[in-house]
Order: C-alpha cells, then structure tokens, then sequence
C-alpha cells in the first residue's frame, strides 16, 4: 500500500501525489467504464514554479544575470565547474527567499541545508543542481486568490505552499538543425531560484492560471522576481490528474516548462480533457511528462516516468547549513540575516489593496480586483482620485476598465505599453466631469493620446471638435428636428411608453454627431413633448 505523502521520499525526489503514485505501469488502477456514468469526475492540479530571484549576480557566482547579454560571457569560473573554485552564498538571494516566503504565509526554518542534486546534462557542467531537498528555507505557506472565469462568478480558492527553497538553474542548450549539432550557452547557469511547490489543491486551468497570476503580482511587489515569462523569469510545472468521486487520486501526468499565463490554463485545461477522453475510450494514463506546443494547442508526449530517477541526493559540502535569525525584534548583522527585520519590510500585498479599494473608496469586489490585477490601471486610478478628489470613483473606474482597457484588448496591446499618461487621463476626465466633452468624445481621445503621448488634450480637444453641445437653443433645434423624423416613436412616448423616449434620444445624438449633452437632450425633449 502507498503512502499518502506528497513527498516519494524513498527515491529521493519530490514528486506531488497527483493520485495513487505507481513506481511502475503494472500497480496502476484506473476506473472502471462501467462505473463512469454513476459518478462525477474530478481533476487535480498542482503547480511548481521556477521563480528566478532578481538579483544583480548569480546564486553562488559574481557573475552577471542581466537578460539578453552575448552568449557565455555572463559565466564564473564556478558556473563553468572549473576545478577548484567554491560556491559563496548570496545574501540578496537568501533575503529575496525570505521575503517572498513571509509575504505567502510560510515558516522560515531557522536552519536551512543545501543539498546535491545529481543529474546529466550537458548544460550542467557540474554533474549536480545545488538546491535545498531535505532541509528548504521555509514551509507551510497558503496563498488565496480570486479566480475570474469568462461568463462566471468570481471567486476566491485557496492553496497550499508546501515548500519553497532557493537552488541554481541550469544553463541553456542550442539545437542546430542544419549543422546538426547542438551548442551550449552557460549564461543562465547559476541564475538564481526560488522553487515554489503548491498543494495539489486546484480543479481546472483557469484555478491554475490565476494563482500564478496572484503569486506574479505578490513577486513583482516583493520585486524579488521580474516574472518576465518571455524571458523564462518564471516558469510552471503542472501535476494534472483525474479520479471519480470517492476513489483514490489518479495517476498523474506532469506538463514542463509553461511559458504564459495563458499557455497555463489552455494546457492544464486541455491536459484534463485528454485524460478523460482516454480513460471514456478504455485507455490508461500513463505517469509521464508532456510538453505544451502554444501552435498547436495541445500537450505533446515528452519521455514517460514510470521509473523514478536516482538523483543521489547528498549535503553540500561545500556550503553549510544556512541560519537565519528568528528572534522577534532582532536586527540583521553582517552574519546573521533577521527574519524580523525583513518582515518589516512587505509591502502592502495585492489582497491588502483589494480591501482597501472596496472600504475607502467603495468599489465593488469585481471591480477591485480588476484594477489590482492591472498595476498601471490601478495606478492611473490612484493618481487621478487623488488629484481629483470630487470626481466619482466609478466614473474613473468606469473609463480605465470599459474604455481604457477595452482599446488595448482589442490592439491585443499591454496596458504597460500603452502611451497615454496618468496626467493625460486625468486631463479627459476632468473635462468628461466638467461637462465639456461628453462620454463619446473621451472615447475618441483614447486612439490620438496613444498615437501622440505628448499632445494636450484641450488642444485635441479643439482640434478635432470634440467639445460638448450644451446650448440650448441648438439642442432644441436638434430635438425639433429628431421628432419630426420619429413621428411613430412619440405616439408611443405619449401613449405611456416612457422608454420610448430614448429612441430619440439616439436620433439626436445621430443628429449631432454624438456631441449633444445628453442631460440637457432629455430635459427638453420631455420638455417639447408634453407640450
């Protein structure tokens, strides 16, 4: 009989207990057809991510970690495994681990060890991974997010951390395919890591899409890691199985190397799909690792895992075990790095803000979590109530959600890199608050304030003869004209059918070129028509 830990701690190597864990094909049970029908299916998920810890050197090298820089010249005497040459610890990393761990609730271990970690690559000049197997830096953390799934209802998951420990990356190999021959680029040997290992704690892709989104936003607020994913910054393992309610978890399938958010929930989503068609067709699910292809959309067969690897985990000789200080009120010293004392350094973390949002400036959940998910979006929203004291939070919130963020979906363009201003924004909707343009004119300022950051707006304003029509007279001309178009339309508005009166409202604004003050259109036509 299996154990139930999540750890196959025999073999030497975490491995998540993504169902009953076969150490080989022959022990493996799936359900029986007969019973599909009977039962629900369900699927567990479970998540390692690779976070590369922003520091300006390596783990255990001075050697370089900016992205990008000419191949093999960010790389020690050490990341090269040249003899003779040791590892030293840095500090910045061990702080940046302590950091992210305190912000995801877990325990910092007062004692942490380093361990080798033995495997064959040819961009492993080592022989070994140095990383934390026994022994990590911190345990026990538990991270809740909001899940936001199209067409559904908002709501929070939560997810244990199990463990979270620092260790090296390996470098980089480069195929060839015409001189058929592969090449080896060690700039990234060495960078350093934080492994975080979540419970198998989640059902479906879009669970597991928005806890790395989470956890990205409580990084980049720690700025412990860049979480550039197109840089291979932050990188997700998925542990994917399925089981019928009431029977044991599943044997499970472990999908490598997730490069976006959305990748993550197309491949989890995708990944569950198969194995239910397989298990409905008569198949069995095989322990392997799969690889997800973003072209094709789907996940590829990579090498199966039905025996377990020996990586002949041993200590680090090298370097000893690592203390941290735990004394509450302690202050770091040039030896002895204070747990205390970083924990007065968390910023305020992503789910702090979502409270504060709803409590001070009474914003709903929805869209509290909107802004806190979009950083440059809630940093417009905080720099434009705060020089506009008197303009209502939802028509701000409104504008950068429905308007700002909707453009750039539709150009498929970042919120980071659109061109428009906080200034610039707070500019349209002063003159949206003060009455001189109207909604459908600050639209149209969107497209030429990206187009031309530096413009001003009252100056586009004037140009393209956005500016409000809120004289009377004009108005009322327009109204006169809109009812003389829409005879029907007002025997239904003087017939009772109040909504009616809209329909001329639209005439109107046709009439005017969208310029016509809405307020003041409605106000006169009731006016006009009762007479």
């Amino acid at each position: 009989m299996l154990s139930c830990s999540y750890y196959q701690v025999s073999a030497g190597k975490r491995e998540f207990l993504m169902g009953s864990y076969m150490i080989v094909r022959r022990l493996a049970t799936q359900p029986k057809l007969a019973n599909a029908a009977k039962r629900k299916w369900k699927s567990v998920v479970g998540l390692e991510v690779h976070a590369q810890i922003a520091s300006a050197s390596k783990l255990f090298s001075g050697s370089g970690t900016g992205f990008g820089a000419p191949l093999n010249t960010a790389v020690a005497y050490f990341d090269a495994s040249i003899p003779g040459t040791l590892p030293v610890l840095n500090r910045k990393c061990v702080e940046s681990g302590i950091k992210t761990a305190l912000a995801l609730g877990c325990r910092v271990n007062e004692v942490s060890m380093f361990d080798r970690k033995h495997y064959f690559y040819a961009d492993l000049p080592n022989g070994y991974q140095i990383t934390q197997q026994r022994a990590a830096l911190a345990n026990d953390g538990l991270i809740s997010f909001p899940v936001i799934t199209p067409g559904k209802k908002i709501y929070y998951k939560t997810v244990n951390l199990l463990q979270l420990q620092l260790e090296q990356d390996s470098g980089k190999s480069l195929h060839d395919e015409q001189l058929k021959r592969s090449l080896v680029d060690l700039n990234r040997a060495g960078l350093p890591l934080m492994e975080l290992v979540f419970g198998p704690d989640l059902e479906t892709g879009e669970e597991a899409a928005s806890l790395v989104k989470e956890l990205m936003l409580i990084l980049r607020r720690l700025q412990t890691c860049s979480c550039k994913m197109e840089e291979g910054a932050l990188r997700v393992d998925a542990n994917i199985s399925i089981h019928q309610e009431g029977d044991p978890l599943g044997v499970r399938t472990e999908v490598k190397n997730i490069g976006s958010v959305r990748s993550i929930s197309q491949a989890i989503s995708y990944e569950i799909n198969r194995q239910m068609e397989l298990v409905a067709d008569g198949g069995v699910v095989t322990n392997e690792t799969r690889s997800w292809d973003a072209d094709k959309r789907r996940t590829i067969a990579m090498r199966d895992k039905e025996v377990l690897q020996d990586y002949r985990f041993m200590p680090e000789p090298n370097l000893p075990p690592l203390h941290v200080n735990l004394k509450p009120g302690s202050r770091s010293t040039e030896d002895l790095i204070s747990v205390a004392a970083l924990s007065e350094e968390i910023p305020e973390l992503p789910e702090h803000t979502r409270q504060r949002l709803v409590e001070h400036y009474k914003l709903n959940a929805e869209t509290a979590i909107i802004l806190v998910n979009e950083p440059i979006l809630l940093e417009h929203f905080e720099s434009i109530t705060k020089s506009l004291p008197d303009m209502p939070t939802k028509v701000v919130t409104n504008f950068l959600i429905n308007d700002l963020l909707s453009y750039c979906n539709k150009l498929s363009l970042d919120i980071a890199d659109c061109a428009i201003s906080a200034n610039a924004l707070r500019d349209v909707l002063k003159a949206l608050h003060s009455e001189q343009i109207n909604l459908q004119a600050a639209r149209q300022l969107i497209p030429l304030l990206h187009t031309n950051s530096a413009a001003d707006v009252s100056q586009l304003i004037t140009e393209h003869n956005l500016e409000q029509i809120s004289d009377l007279n004009t108005i009322e001309a327009y109204c006169r004209e809109a009812i003389a178009n829409q005879p029907k339309t007002v025997q239904q508005y003087q017939k009772g059918k109040s909504k009616a009166i809209y329909a001329i409202v639209g005439e109107v604004a046709k009439l005017s070129a969208q310029k016509a003050n809405m307020k003041v259109v409605v106000e006169c036509l009731e006016r006009l028509l009762k007479k």
